[in-house]
């Protein structure tokens, strides 16, 4: 019975290990090439507040994710996010292609998200930014990124990325 569950582990540890690697292959492969203007790209969320990525992170990291209200992925990741920002967690989001501003503060308000969010609605930001993929997670300390994850993330994975970044 020992030797079972010692194989039986051996072998999750080897999974596991498979599945994170083709995690980090698949990301590298799908990363946006952010511009070098990305870190003072001028930003304003829909309260109207400016937004300075190297300021933000400056303290500690900050999270940026970007999502869609039509992208199925973020309907698992979004929650997650909305959390971490209700938990006084240092993240902004970026709504790509989700309507115009007050669509888009309506969806938030109906889903109780209060998170900060520059809109992008016709994608143009997003474009600049290269990316291709929705939700799209960027780890930014002392105005440096640290970490670009595309697909779904749990919250876990997106705290320890945080933590990773703050070290």
């Amino acid at each position: 019975m020992r030797s079972r569950l010692a194989r039986w582990l051996r072998e999750g540890i080897v999974w596991l290990l498979i599945a994170a690697a083709a995690v980090v292959i698949v990301d590298q492969f799908r990363k946006p090439e952010l511009p070098a203007t990305f870190i003072s790209t001028p930003l304003q969320t829909l309260d109207g507040e400016s937004v300075d990525l190297a300021k933000l992170s400056q303290d500690r990291p900050l999270l940026v994710y970007v999502w869609a209200t039509w992208c199925g992925v973020c309907r698992y990741t979004t929650p997650s996010v909305a959390n971490m920002a209700e938990e006084g967690g240092n993240v902004l989001t970026v709504a790509l292609r989700s309507g115009e501003d007050a669509a888009l503060s309506q969806w938030l308000a109906k889903k109780r998200y209060a998170m900060p969010t520059v809109n992008d609605p016709k994608g143009e930001l997003s474009r600049s930014w290269q990316v291709q993929v929705t939700p799209t997670v960027l780890i930014i300390s002392h105005g440096e990124v640290k970490s670009v994850t595309t697909g779904y993330t749990s919250g876990w994975g997106m705290k320890l990325r945080l933590w990773w970044a703050g070290l």
